[in-house]
């Protein structure tokens, strides 16, 4: 199966559904003070790792040739599954969605959906997205350039929110974190 159309078709479709998010979903409260930069320290991580990446993929080092044939269809399923999960998040907060973070005046804690088993289901679906996209290259330097870094970008970014949300919600939110797990359902 020849994927040299594919991975770049997902990520392009990937970019596009971003950037339109960006656009639609920005709370346009830049002086809020919750933020904390972190969407633009994720944009730069993401924009560095991913250069950075797709570089040395060129170069061939790290490149593993044994099993590329099914890692790299599995690197697209992993795009393809972490979209879907990020806009099911996505549609279940619905105007609670942001892509900067804001708590609003009438803010409530969604426990539904993905919601039920993770605070994050959205980010998760952006690090399965990720990791596809860190795979699909058949290349461990590659992946590891990809993945590592945008990993530790989405984890600030969490603790951002985290904060923020404990902050406004107190209690309220203090349980629901006692009761869910971050990122991965009965794990972390």
């Amino acid at each position: 199966m020849d994927l040299s159309l594919y991975i770049p078709a997902t990520s392009v479709v990937w970019l596009a559904s971003e950037i339109i998010l960006a656009r639609l979903k920005h709370s346009g409260q830049s002086g809020s003070g919750h933020d904390k930069s972190s969407l633009r320290v994720l944009w730069t991580v993401i924009t560095v790792s991913i250069f950075a990446g797709v570089f040395l993929a060129g170069s061939g080092i790290g490149f593993v040739s044994a099993g590329a044939s099914i890692i790299r269809p599995s690197g697209v399923a992993l795009i393809l599954a972490g979209l879907v999960v990020r806009w099911a998040a996505i549609l279940t907060l619905r105007k609670y969605f942001t892509v900067d973070v804001v708590i609003m005046n009438n803010h409530k804690i969604v426990m539904t959906g993905l919601y039920r088993y993770v605070r994050h289901p959205a980010y998760l679906g952006s690090l399965l997205s990720f990791l596809g996209l860190a795979i699909s290259f058949s290349n461990w330097l590659t992946a590891l350039v990809i993945f590592m870094p945008i990993t530790g970008a989405f984890l600030y970014r969490i603790h951002v929110e985290e904060q923020a949300l404990g902050e406004f919600l107190g209690d309220e939110y203090r349980q629901y974190r006692s009761s869910t797990k971050r990122l991965i359902p009965g794990i972390s």
